[in-house]
């Protein structure tokens, strides 16, 4: 980009439009940046639940019965 084409009177503007463009960029990263904690979440919680489901299905009966002596 030429800087002799820019007129004085277009460098407010310019600085207002590159400012938005920061703001939304700096927006975007925190929603992708949320979006990742929240599948990082979810996966954690799904490979839980397929731990707890491993360990019961190597062995059913177990917390099937609870003997209680008085």
């Amino acid at each position: 980009m030429d800087i002799s084409s820019i007129s004085p009177e277009s460098i407010p503007a310019l600085s207002v439009v590159s400012a938005q463009q920061k703001t939304l960029e700096k927006a975007g990263t925190m929603m992708l940046s949320k979006t990742l904690d929240t599948q990082e979440q979810a996966g954690a919680a799904l490979l839980d639940m397929m731990r707890r489901s491993m360990e019961h299905s190597v062995s059913p009966s177990l917390g099937g019965n609870i003997d209680i002596s008085i």
